[in-house]
């Protein structure tokens, strides 16, 4: 249960930093850069709070809340129990 929990902690942050939303903001030329600017131009400009690259980004700059780390924690480590 344990190990796909840490998995997942780990792993989910790797996999946005690695489409481009990273702790120094939205690397250039990259996935994360072109949703952004799709979603800029869909809202006029701007991104919009709480969409899809907003929180995407603010998990690439500062990683999961408590919240979701314990929420992620037990959901995962439930479902491992379950298959294992």
């Amino acid at each position: 249960g344990v190990l796909p929990a840490g998995v997942a902690l780990v792993g989910i942050p790797a996999c946005i930093a690695g489409l481009g939303f990273t702790a120094g903001g939205i690397a250039a030329g990259s996935v994360a850069a072109k949703m952004m600017s799709m979603a800029a131009i869909a809202n006029g400009g701007g991104v919009a709070a709480g969409s899809t690259v907003a929180v995407l980004q603010s998990v690439g700059a500062a990683g999961f809340s408590l919240a979701t780390n314990i929420g992620l924690t037990s959901g995962l480590g439930s479902l491992g129990a379950a298959i294992g």
